[in-house]
């Protein structure tokens, strides 16, 4: 059943019935349809009874290249991933879609939104592995919209005059460690702080508006 809390039903309202969801995900290349998905971290958005955002516990997995996919030498040595590690507890492409989309659809309910909207850093490289993986595993229940998202990249620009994560990141006030760069866990947890960062600082120019006095 869904939740008819006030601040459900504001979460429902402030992005046109749209749940922000970050997600991130390490691969091997820059092909969706060629590469290999190898881990995806997501978490989801609520809102609390003062209308400001927070980000919930991010959930994760890693994923099994699946068959024929190709990888880049290049990206497994940014990302520090090893496919082949015995203990890496990977999961095949359904599962792992499976695995993330619960909480997703779990917060969907709650907020009283209809549909996830993926939030990424340059989101358009997420959301098109994410599409990929849905389409190779014929997956029928994402809660994602296939082609709208928010991107921290404009937001930042916007709100901090930075574009790089870990600079934006700084410049919001808060800490980056660039030896837990490139995990989906650690992107996904700093990317998240961000967006909420903005939409609070946006919520409280807003308040700090409608404060000031009108002028005849």
């Amino acid at each position: 059943m869904a939740s008819s809390s006030p601040s459900a039903t504001r979460m429902a309202q402030r992005f046109r019935g749209f749940l922000p969801v970050i997600v991130d995900v390490e691969t091997g290349g820059f092909d969706s349809e060629r590469h290999a998905l190898l881990e995806i971290a997501v978490s989801t958005i609520r809102m609390d009874e003062s209308g400001f955002v927070h980000a919930d516990p991010v959930v994760s997995t890693h994923v099994e290249p699946f068959t024929g996919s190709l990888l880049d030498p290049r990206s497994l040595e940014v990302t520090g991933i090893d496919p082949t590690h015995p203990l890496r507890g990977a999961l095949p492409e359904k599962e792992a879609l499976d695995l993330v989309f619960r909480p997703v659809r779990v917060a969907m309910r709650e907020s009283d939104c209809q549909r996830a909207i993926l939030v990424g850093h340059n989101a358009a490289f997420d959301l098109a592995f994410l599409n990929a993986a849905i389409r190779r595993t014929e997956h029928k229940r994402s809660p994602f919209h296939p082609f709208s998202c928010f991107d921290t990249v404009s937001l930042a620009g916007l709100a901090y005059g930075q574009t790089v994560l870990s600079r934006a990141v700084e410049a919001s006030g808060r800490a980056w460690d660039p030896r837990e760069a490139h995990s989906a866990v650690y992107d996904t947890e700093r990317t998240a702080q961000l967006f909420c960062d903005i939409v609070n600082r946006w919520r409280k120019l807003e308040e700090s508006a409608r404060a000031m006095p009108a002028f005849a």
